[in-house]
């Protein structure tokens, strides 16, 4: 059974196709249309929803954590044991939420299409940590609300009055009738989540690691699922019936988050937007290309561990964990390996992950205090677009100012995410600020590559921007050069 609040009201759910998603069930099996569909891949945000969770970080601040997501792409096993807050729920003519008013107020609505999905990510961020702590509230900016926004599209009406709606409601500690009701919403959801025989025939729901063996075992055609925003495409845009899926979200230790002193280890099903603060404390030069993965939405869903396994050659974080030197831990439910991720994938979507495997969590050493760390992703949109190039690049130097190691990840230039081992084995001992050390990089990194020519780009033009990004990883990590502009406009 798949139990959840929709609103206020309790569900139960017993039999329903593995692949339905919630936008589907909001739609068809509710008549609840103000959740619009528009692309069904989780781009343009009119399928915007709130999802409210128990904080199982801090259980003993009895607070709910309020995230939006896009149930395009989004399938039911998602909103398992928690509260999922439609448009049709917040407020009304007659009693408006603050963050409707405020987009009537300043006329933020002309088509109304895309309405909808603006206002739950506004309401998510109404409700969000910007605005609960008085600190923050004084530098709630332009920046906070556009990435609550990065993942609605507006044709018609223009973004300013949109983002002025969304300064003027969400600059306010939350006052609204979720605020007054949340201790009993907490109630309600322990309740729920004390229930352990949970899931379908077609939807299993494993809650420790040997269910999980088990499921596998009995079920071996089964998908495994942890966000889907990736999977749920093969439904959505190809059609594909996904008979059977076992979501590996309600394993408590695959959502581990660990600071250990020699590394981070992040559980496979960690999503994106949970790890972001503790992975950016440690690297923060890896801040704009995590906020530049997709939108926030997906970032609420996508799992680190899922980014991985798809080893997909233009995933954004595969590139990011070779530089990193992360490893993998592969568990079978009897016992767990460790490969290091520049030996993980083998070939175009295919992994070392053997039959019955899965991704247990993602090791990242921590870096030597003196490490320079860059990540570079090159799209056609800044936010929400996928890279037609993306590097990353991890350098350490001695005391002289040589090389001593260095560590690389290339996406979009090979059926791999992929290292240039040539780069990385040639500077061993050249000093880091000569130009000949510039040079000798940009030689090998123009033949490395084979790329493909696509959609997204040439391959004449990936292979003569994977230069360039060289050339400015230096420029921005040499003493010397680090006053030359590198790009256009700084996005902070």
């Amino acid at each position: 059974m798949i139990e959840f609040l929709l609103n206020d009201e309790l569900v139960r759910i017993e039999h329903e196709r593995a692949d339905l998603t919630v936008l589907n069930y909001l739609r068809d099996s509710r008549a609840m249309c103000g959740t619009k569909e528009g692309c069904a891949s989780g781009d343009c945000g009119a399928c915007t929803v709130v999802v409210a969770e128990l904080n199982t970080e801090q259980a003993s601040s009895r607070r709910l954590n309020y995230y939006s997501l896009n149930s395009c792409v989004t399938f039911l096993s998602a909103i398992h044991g928690k509260q999922l807050i439609t448009v049709e729920h917040i407020g009304n003519t007659s009693n408006m939420h603050p963050v409707q008013q405020a987009m009537v107020d300043n006329h933020g609505s002309q088509c109304g299409f895309c309405t909808p999905g603006f206002i739950m990510s506004m309401f998510a961020l109404y409700h969000s940590d910007k605005t609960t702590n008085t600190e923050k509230e004084a530098t709630l900016a332009r920046h906070h609300v556009t990435t609550a926004l990065s993942g609605n599209l507006c044709r018609c009406t223009g973004y300013q009055p949109i983002i002025n709606a969304a300064l003027e409601a969400c600059s306010n500690t939350p006052n609204d009738a979720f605020t007054a009701n949340e201790a009993f919403t907490i109630t309600r959801l322990i309740d729920i989540n004390k229930n352990t025989d949970i899931g379908t025939e077609q939807l299993i729901l494993p809650t420790t690691r040997a269910l999980l063996k088990q499921a596998l075992n009995k079920y071996p055609r089964a998908r495994l699922v942890a966000g889907s925003t990736d999977l749920a495409l093969e439904h959505t845009q190809q059609l594909n019936a996904l008979d059977t899926l076992i979501s590996v979200s309600h394993i408590p230790a695959l959502s581990r988050i660990e600071q250990r002193p020699d590394k981070l280890v992040f559980g496979a099903a960690s999503p994106l937007n949970k790890i972001h603060d503790v992975l950016t404390q440690y690297f923060p030069m890896l801040d704009e290309i995590v906020e530049r993965f997709a939108s926030l939405p997906i970032r609420n869903q996508a799992t680190l561990g899922g980014n991985i396994a798809n080893a997909s050659p233009i995933g954004d974080m595969p590139p990011v964990m070779l530089a990193l030197n992360a490893n993998v831990l592969v568990d079978s439910g009897d016992s767990v390996r460790k490969i290091p991720i520049n030996e993980f994938f083998v070939d175009y979507r295919k992994t070392k992950l053997q039959k019955n495997e899965w991704i247990d969590a993602i090791e990242v050493p921590l870096p030597e205090s003196k490490n320079q760390i860059r990540a570079y992703k090159i799209s056609k949109r800044f936010e929400d677009d996928i890279s037609a190039v993306c590097a990353a690049f991890n350098l350490a130097l001695d005391e002289k100012n040589c090389i001593k190691a260095l560590s690389t990840g290339f996406g979009g230039l090979a059926a791999t995410p992929i290292q240039s081992s040539l780069l990385q084995d040639s500077l061993i001992g050249k000093h880091w600020a000569s130009k000949e050390t510039l040079t000798l990089g940009k030689s090998i990194l123009q033949d490395a590559f084979a790329p493909i020519d696509d959609v997204r780009a040439s391959a004449a033009y990936r292979k003569t921007v994977v230069v360039n990004l060289w050339h400015r990883f230096w420029l921005e990590t040499n003493t010397s050069t680090q006053q030359i502009a590198t790009r256009v406009i700084e996005h902070a």
